[in-house]
């Protein structure tokens, strides 16, 4: 009942007291004379009780003059509440504005670059061999000096954009024996060479096993000329933009063995998908000339146990090659 009261006062509609002297004033100025006069003696107060209901009719704009009835009230407030929980209803249904699409046409999306390894590096016009390729075609008719100088100023893939030093190869140009790598890396970029570093003494220590170096009787080159960023795998555009260098250059060279090394080395060569340990083993074919696969250095040196696999492979290109010599002296 608390409640319900201090909701009627604040609709304004709980009970109001009246002074008792001026409620018999006002009653008896509303009562004509005549009517008081057979009235029975009651006591003012009576006189209020019933003369309220007449007050609310003769005034309807005074509301105070009346009790309320607590069961209309609460019913009155019971619609308002259901009223004020319908419009918010309405205000959360209500739809959001359109967008106008051309306002949203107007406006440029950003531009993601898909290679992260070119993020500060400002946008450049593709190359002209990236469009149109005909400078394959002259390759192959090209000399050592030539070819050295192509591939210093080769623009034919991206990845000219980020070298220090183009790597062509090194070694003994009319050699036998030719060793074919993947890519360079960190070193071989600032050096300009192929196999530096300890990767590369590994190389000249598994060369020397073999009575071999690099400066006798050996060519060393990479599939590709430029070293990717992150010494990541070249992609297949890459090596097929750079493979006609290295092609050119088996040409010139006139080995008879390859040597593959590394998986990467391998799969490009021979045109295959094959794990490295399958094609371990075997002596493949590349225009013409015995291929033996073994493993890159750099990886021989996360994996020590596997360097007697690289001695087992170069015994085979050892072997290889001596019959590739009995063949040309012939019986």
């Amino acid at each position: 009942m608390a409640l319900h009261k201090s909701m009627l006062e604040e609709f304004g509609l709980g009970t109001v007291w009246v002074r008792r002297g001026a409620a018999s004033a006002e009653t008896s100025a509303a009562v004509p004379e005549g009517s008081m006069a057979g009235a029975p003696d009651v006591e003012p107060a009576a006189e209020v009780q019933r003369s309220a209901p007449r007050a609310l009719v003769d005034e309807p704009h005074v509301p105070v003059a009346r009790k309320a009835d607590p069961v209309d009230t609460l019913t009155a407030l019971d619609a308002a509440l259901s009223a004020a929980q319908t419009s918010a209803n309405n205000a959360q249904q209500t739809p959001p504005a359109k967008i106008d699409p051309q306002r949203i046409d107007s406006v440029e999306p950003p531009v993601f670059d898909d290679l992260p390894w070119l993020d500060d590096v400002a946008p450049q016009a593709p190359a002209a061999s990236e469009t149109i390729d005909d400078a394959a075609d002259d390759i192959a008719t090209l000399d050592w000096d030539t070819l050295a100088a192509r591939v210093s100023v080769c623009e034919r893939c991206r990845l000219c954009e980020r070298r220090t030093n183009s790597v062509f190869g090194v070694g003994d140009r009319e050699a036998d024996w030719m060793l074919i790598g993947e890519a360079p890396g960190e070193n071989e970029d600032k050096l300009g060479e192929p196999f530096v570093g300890q990767a590369g003494k590994l190389l000249d220590s598994m060369l020397h096993a073999v009575a071999l170096s690099r400066e006798d009787n050996v060519f060393i080159a990479n599939v590709i000329k430029c070293r990717p960023p992150g010494n990541r795998n070249p992609e297949l555009d890459e090596v097929a933009r750079c493979e006609p260098y290295l092609k050119r250059q088996v040409e010139l060279v006139k080995p008879k063995l390859i040597v593959a090394l590394g998986r990467f080395a391998a799969q490009s060569l021979l045109k295959t998908e094959a794990s490295i340990a399958s094609l371990r083993g075997r002596v493949h074919d590349y225009q013409g000339v015995p291929v033996i696969v073994t493993y890159h250095p750099a990886y021989l040196l996360r994996s020590l146990p596997d360097k007697a696999k690289a001695w087992a492979d170069l015994c085979l290109a050892q072997a290889t090659y001596r019959k590739s010599l009995q063949a040309e002296e012939g019986p």
